[in-house]
């Protein structure tokens, strides 16, 4: 079990001591204290440490990449793992996630539908085809109902049956006995995000709380499964509160950690915020490289239009783990040209074997 959420003074965005770390330190100091803690030491970076990384210079931005990929192939090894995912139950959530295009208290245009279990198993061959090792069912729910469960129950079974593949899902917040049921009917991953940091949560949902989000994660990891947890950038956060996400979810210490980036989407209330721009993206892929240097981070929703062309350098600057194909409510790059991406790279796709 992990320790307590850290309280609201003690993660508030601009904490004086970060800030003046930040402030005062040259780039050049900072990158090698982050070079002795992260890439000798293996110690992720503090709040502190990580706010410095994200407010460095674009000049330093070549050699922070540089870093991190040296952090990620020394402490995660050059495998890259492969996971698609699919849409269970799409639209007509009851929660208000702002950034979120599957709220039913927004007037976007997805629309309430659910997917059978022959489509799943279907989606689950072609996700194992590319070289897939993971393959996430994911629902559109505060928490799943009895109905959901059932087919996430049949789905599961059915999968394993015809398919060698690692089943995830993501099916929001759960009790203790939707826990244990989970694990016990063999899923691999539980993916629950804490989205954004603690001291901005509010401003990007009202229908539950961080700290609800927090114990459903603490719950997943003492039953024995995999924690994926993530972020999405760019929800109006600052650059504190960015490092107060990093270091809240290193405090987690989850197996995997997804990084988003806003798609904005029409209807939302986050529909009309800007993409993050290229630059600020990469040095917050490099930032949460340095404070999680031994988690797999995934490219997720929103690299293609955040980053476009310079996809590549995120791959070279932290990240170890991608979705291919599309996302639950929008187009990604096709699965091919991603695989032609690693490929170039020479980043050996992680097999399934290895995560067994």
């Amino acid at each position: 079990m992990t320790e307590a959420p850290l309280t609201a003074d003690q993660t508030a965005p601009g904490d004086a001591t970060a800030t003046a770390v930040a402030n005062l330190a040259e780039p050049a100091a900072i990158l090698a204290h982050a070079r002795r803690e992260v890439l000798e030491g293996g110690r992720g970076l503090d709040e502190a440490g990580v706010l410095a990384v994200l407010q460095l210079p674009d000049e330093s931005l070549t050699e922070l990449l540089a870093l991190a990929h040296e952090v990620r192939m020394r402490w995660c090894g050059p495998e890259v793992e492969v996971e698609g995912i699919i849409s269970l139950k799409t639209g007509g959530c009851p929660e208000d996630c702002h950034f979120c295009s599957q709220s039913g208290k927004f007037d976007s245009p997805v629309r309430s539908a659910w997917l059978d279990v022959p489509s799943l198993v279907d989606a689950a061959r072609q996700t194992a085809a590319t070289g897939a090792t993971e393959f996430c069912i994911v629902a559109a729910v505060r928490g799943p109902d009895e109905r959901l469960m059932s087919q996430v129950r049949e789905g599961v079974a059915a999968i394993q049956a015809a398919v060698e593949i690692n089943v995830a899902c993501s099916l929001g917040m759960l009790t203790q006995a939707q826990v244990d049921e989970l694990a016990a009917m063999g899923v691999h991953r539980y993916n629950h995000n804490l989205e954004t940091a603690r001291s901005h949560f509010t401003k990007v949902v009202t229908t539950h709380s961080w700290e609800e989000r927090w114990e459903t994660c603490e719950m997943v990891r003492a039953a024995g499964m995999e924690l994926c947890c993530g972020a999405i950038l760019g929800v109006g956060e600052s650059l504190e509160q960015r490092a107060e996400l990093a270091a809240q979810l290193a405090r987690l210490e989850p197996d995997e950690v997804p990084l988003n980036f806003l798609n904005p989407r029409p209807g939302t209330p986050f529909g009309d915020y800007p993409p993050v721009q290229p630059r600020d993206a990469l040095r917050a892929i490099a930032a949460f490289r340095l404070a999680l240097p031994r988690t797999i981070l995934r490219y997720s929703g929103g690299r293609e239009i955040t980053l476009g062309d310079l996809e590549v350098q995120g791959m070279l600057g932290g990240i170890n783990a991608v979705i291919v194909g599309n996302y639950l409510t929008t187009l990604g790059r096709p699965a091919e040209a991603d695989l032609k991406m690693l490929a170039d790279l020479s980043m050996p796709i992680k097999s399934f074997q290895s995560t067994l």
